[in-house]
């Protein structure tokens, strides 16, 4: 069972920072993952609903949307991150 991390203003839109989560085995990649996520509650939807504004790690290395989550320990999402 990955653990789920959300930091910024997804954290915010969550109101939590993290969470396990189990989901069925025909979620197989990180946009899956989010799409079924964002079926846990309003706020899961809120944040997850535009997944052109989110980013996305696995295990701690950036991740396309297609990227497979099998046998993932941690996933994360975020808004890009820009510099100044």
């Amino acid at each position: 069972m990955p653990t789920i991390l959300y930091f910024a203003w997804v954290r915010d839109m969550i109101g939590t920072a993290e969470e396990k989560a189990d989901p069925p085995a025909d979620v197989a990649t990180v946009g899956a993952l989010a799409a079924w996520l964002a079926g846990r509650s309003e706020s899961h939807r809120a944040a997850l609903s535009d997944l052109s504004r989110i980013r996305a790690a696995v295990d701690q290395q950036f991740a396309d949307l297609d990227a497979p989550i099998e046998g993932a320990r941690e996933i994360a999402f975020f808004p890009p991150v820009t510099g100044g």
